[in-house]
């Protein structure tokens, strides 16, 4: 009983931050799936840069927000998690097979990010003990 409370208390967390990834995902990226064709014959997308910006905007200030409650473990993996997870979904139907090398990518910056993020806003926190 003693130990089901504290793996409770970082569960819920990364839940609700892997959750927020996903919604973020879905609402920023999840409804764009077609290409743009351009004069000149060139294709771009399906996403626009501001698509990836409101995306990673809003998982940064889940992330900050996560950290600032104290869950620094919960923001990371749960972020991490849940972009890994949005991306496969919404790209498994690629027909080339590579939307493996995507997810990864997302998974490898998704982590590096929220990891630096969470390291900064952790340092900042008034209510963190200077020695640990």
């Amino acid at each position: 009983m003693g130990l089901r409370r504290p793996v409770l208390r970082v569960i819920g967390p990364a839940l609700v931050s892997a959750g927020v990834s996903v919604v973020a995902w879905a609402a920023w990226l999840g409804w764009d799936q077609g290409y743009d064709v351009r004069a000149d014959g060139s294709v771009s997308g399906p996403y626009e840069a501001w698509q990836v910006v409101g995306l990673v905007v809003t998982v940064l200030a889940a992330v900050c927000c996560t950290v600032a409650r104290g869950y620094s473990a919960a923001a990371v993996a749960g972020t991490t998690v849940g972009l890994a997870v949005a991306a496969c979904a919404d790209w498994a139907d690629d027909a080339s097979g590579l939307f493996m090398v995507g997810v990864a990518l997302v998974t490898v910056a998704g982590f590096v990010g929220s990891a630096v993020v969470t390291a900064v806003v952790d340092t900042l926190r008034p209510d963190r003990p200077l020695v640990r």
